[in-house]
């Protein structure tokens, strides 16, 4: 199960995978959780929203587990693009199944350690830069020829050459 912990004073989210989603069971949103079993010591959280396997965002309203198809107008689940405007979208209950694949929760409680040193090891590692297919191919052509020098050079060359 993925977990998107939110922290209310900084304004920043932080990531956690765990297998054994046993202390969310049969859970209700807006329940609060001690966190302590998945490592985060002294913390309690809010269960906030969340969705199932195939991405449907459970909702509030609807009681239990099973996923229902709602005629709604705002809320969890949809976004109105004109005003007035209803749908009939397909959303979980707010009761925490086995089948929930993603959930949203809410520091309520802190612990004695911040969450940006329980999460400092898990920060993603900068982007590389990436190479368009255009230079790659060159780059590739030119090692197979034997001259890599000129590869920079390539990138610099615009539209046909003439001769």
């Amino acid at each position: 199960m993925q977990l998107s912990i939110s922290d209310p004073k900084s304004g920043k989210a932080y990531s956690k995978k765990i297998e054994e989603a046993g202390i969310f069971l049969n859970k209700k949103l807006g329940d609060t959780v001690e966190l302590s079993a998945i490592g985060m010591q002294g913390y309690r959280a809010k269960i906030a929203g969340g969705s199932d396997k195939c991405g449907f965002p459970m909702h509030p309203g609807v009681s239990g587990l099973a996923r229902k198809r709602l005629f709604i107008a705002e809320g969890t689940g949809f976004n109105a693009e004109k005003r007035g405007e209803r749908k009939r979208k397909n959303v979980r209950g707010n009761v925490i199944g086995a089948d929930i694949n993603q959930l949203n929760l809410r520091v309520s409680e802190y612990g004695s350690v911040p969450l940006s040193e329980l999460f400092a090891g898990e920060i993603a590692k900068p982007k590389e830069e990436k190479k368009s297919a255009k230079e790659a191919l060159v780059e590739q052509s030119l090692e197979q020829v034997g001259k890599v020098e000129i590869a920079g050079d390539s990138s610099k060359i615009k539209g046909k050459a003439k001769g």
